[in-house]
């Protein structure tokens, strides 16, 4: 009964957020990243309940429980990366546009905006759509009369109406109050934990010494494969840069940055311990739900009923927040750009609702066509750090890159992301990343250097 109460509690509550936030929404640029005020304590928290996702308490707890601590491969891409991120913090917010293909156009041409949109839109849909299951999975262990597809399809449109009413600023506000609860009920859940499955020395007695080495039953090569592509994908990750234009200051954007890599790290440790210690009290058919199997039946109920809404909200919030990317890109880089041009920012925002509620039934249908979230997470993630992220951070890290360098890398790297993943190839980031890469430096190098125009003002300090 706690359980129900709690995830009825965080429904109103997203409700209720969403309603007052909607009425403060006039403008394209209020939807878009609410009109450029957020301070950084609102910008840790939303840089952190929008990474750490499904992609986290799913995929790294589905991870975890078959590898054990070698699952901290994958997290470990996301610190690794966010190093890269504290170098450009205040510059991506002085160039203060609405979304990454602002930032290929301006570097680029209108080609690498389009084919970037593309790309971001494959990547994001896909983890949108893990979102959904993740919720339905939650859903389904609270109330079991509903089933998976039920609860999934019940998230999809929560979120869908949810993302579509108030943009960024629901979002980064209901990201601060989500963030705190999870990152405090973590800290309290873990000892609870340990306590009842006997101490860390049962811990490690009850599961295979692999589960507690550096690669575990994984080579390097299959290590590297849950690192690299989520490094790429959070270095270059949209919904990141957004919220960046979204802050009130280069100050606010640099902070921020290092209240991330904070949390993130310690999140994210304590998520996969959790996921280890569950595994040792609980077996399941179903690896991905480990970490709210363990909330739901190994914590005392209001303990695990706060944390099992908090996952909850969580996946609801990501689901926000890459269902909320995908239709910034459609309606800022396409219809604004190219269709309507001249529309009002009526029309602009009832386009935007519109598009949300398309590509979230785009997500649905994807949502139906996998089981594992680990699988999808790291083909969304390859999308989009093969194709998208090398030309990003040319932005701001090489002067010599060339337009035409950026197009070819950015459709090799989707395109052979894409095609492997059909042909069933699980390494799929090698071959696709080192295209992108590989192209991007030798078609750099082939064709004129470029005016100090395209690049300097992403270098002035």
């Amino acid at each position: 009964m706690i359980y129900a109460v709690v995830l009825i509690a965080v429904v109103v509550t997203l409700c209720l957020v969403t309603i007052v936030k909607t009425r403060s929404v006039r403008t394209q640029a209020d939807f878009l990243v609410a009109g450029r005020k957020l301070p950084w304590p609102v910008l840790v928290f939303t840089l952190l309940s929008s990474w750490i996702g499904a992609g986290s308490l799913f995929a790294g707890g589905e991870n975890a429980y078959r590898n054990g601590f070698a699952a901290l491969w994958q997290p470990a891409g996301g610190w690794l990366g966010l190093i890269v991120i504290a170098l450009i913090a205040g510059r991506v917010r002085r160039f203060a546009q609405f979304t990454v293909p602002d930032l290929l156009e301006a570097r680029y041409n209108v080609a690498a905006r389009v084919m970037g949109a593309i790309a971001i839109v494959i990547s994001y849909t896909v983890i949108a759509s893990y979102q959904f299951k993740a919720g339905g999975d939650i859903l389904n262990l609270i109330f079991p009369s509903l089933s998976r597809g039920q609860g999934m399809c019940v998230i999809a449109t929560f979120v869908i109406l949810f993302t579509a009413a108030a943009g960024m600023a629901s979002i980064a506000y209901l990201d601060l109050v989500i963030g705190a609860l999870v990152a405090a009920i973590v800290l309290i859940a873990v000892p609870l934990l340990l306590h009842r499955a006997g101490g860390w020395t049962q811990v490690a007695a009850a599961l295979p010494a692999s589960h507690f080495q550096l690669l575990g039953n994984l080579s390097l090569t299959q290590a590297l494969n849950f690192t690299i592509p989520t490094m790429l994908l959070l270095v270059g990750n949209q919904g990141m840069y957004q919220k960046f234009f979204s802050a009130r200051s280069e100050r606010d954007a640099r902070l921020a940055v290092y209240g991330w890599i904070a949390g993130t790290v310690l999140l994210e440790t304590l998520l996969i311990t959790m996921a280890v210690i569950g595994s040792t009290l609980f077996q399941t058919t179903r690896p991905r739900e480990i970490i709210p199997i363990t909330a739901y039946r190994g914590l005392p109920s209001i303990v695990g009923a706060i944390l099992l809404g908090g996952i909850f909200a969580k996946v609801i919030s990501t689901a926000n927040n890459y269902l909320f990317s995908p239709a910034t890109n459609l309606i800022h880089d396409v219809y604004g750009r190219f269709i309507n041009p001249q529309a009002s920012e009526q029309r602009k925002l009832a386009m935007s609702r519109l598009i949300v509620l398309l590509l979230g039934l785009f997500a649905l249908l994807q949502a139906t066509r996998f089981e594992s979230i680990l699988n999808a997470a790291i083909y969304a993630y390859t999308v989009y750090g093969a194709a998208v992220t090398p030309s990003v951070l040319a932005v701001f890290f090489w002067e010599r890159v060339t337009t035409a360098a950026a197009i070819t890398s950015i459709a090799l790297g989707a395109g052979l992301t894409v095609v492997l993943n059909v042909a069933g190839y699980e390494l799929a980031i090698y071959p696709a990343l080192g295209a992108s890469l590989c192209s991007l430096i030798a078609v750099s190098y082939l064709t004129p250097v470029p005016q100090p125009r395209q690049w300097k003002p992403f270098f002035e300090s």
